[in-house]
């Protein structure tokens, strides 16, 4: 898919509570003991300014706007690629990356009812054009999702505290966007986890990722 970079670009999607940083950090072990190097990393706040954004966005009590919440995505996803994802790219590295691009088309552009084509234009203008060689789409239903998140009796996020509406049209957001394309491979949230594992590994051999 980028045929400059000798390393290869993975990235995980899904709602809250869909398993994927589970199984994004279960990839990066297994592929590591395969003799890969192997970076890990997320969006928001796989970079210095990342950590700062992913704050603003997912914890400010600031009523942001839908335009400003986007694009301190995009800021986060801009100064990501050029810090974390190219460096390791040009070293041969497989990226494993806990969301990416597809995120914000779903919740800024489906959840939040943004103009989807102007983040597509956003977002490749973001990622120097890069493109994933390798998408999961971890697909569940937004109530046993939302049941996990809540398990964790954790703080929620502004995106977990939204209503179950929101969640329905993220889903949906995905399963559009992510029809036809031949990088996306899509699997039934709701299995366990060592299952799905089993399942993306036996994908990225396939792919002739690893």
């Amino acid at each position: 898919m980028n045929k400059k970079y000798t390393g290869k670009l993975i990235s995980l999607e899904g709602i809250d509570g869909s398993g994927k940083s589970t199984l994004a950090t279960a990839l990066a072990k297994c592929i590591t003991q395969e003799g890969q190097t192997v970076l890990l990393t997320k969006e928001p706040g796989g970079s210095t300014l990342g950590i700062h954004l992913r704050s603003i966005v997912q914890t400010s009590k600031d009523n942001l706007c839908a335009q400003a919440e986007f694009l301190l995505y995009a800021a986060d996803r801009a100064q990501h690629f050029q810090q974390v994802v190219i460096p390791a790219l040009q070293d041969g590295k497989i990226v494993i990356s806990d969301r990416m691009n597809d995120s914000s088309v779903a919740y800024q552009g489906y959840g939040r009812g943004l103009d989807i084509v102007m983040i597509e234009t956003v977002n490749a203008w973001a990622m120097t054009n890069i493109k994933q060689n390798l998408i999961f789409f971890l697909d569940i239903a937004p109530q046993a999702a939302m049941a996990r998140v809540l398990k964790r009796n954790e703080q929620l996020t502004r995106f977990e505290q939204e209503k179950l509406e929101f969640w329905q049209n993220v889903r949906a957001g995905y399963q559009e966007i992510f029809k036809g394309r031949p990088e996306v491979a899509t699997l039934d949230g709701i299995q366990p986890q060592e299952v799905l594992l089993e399942q993306a590994l036996k994908i990225i051999k396939e792919c002739g990722i690893i």
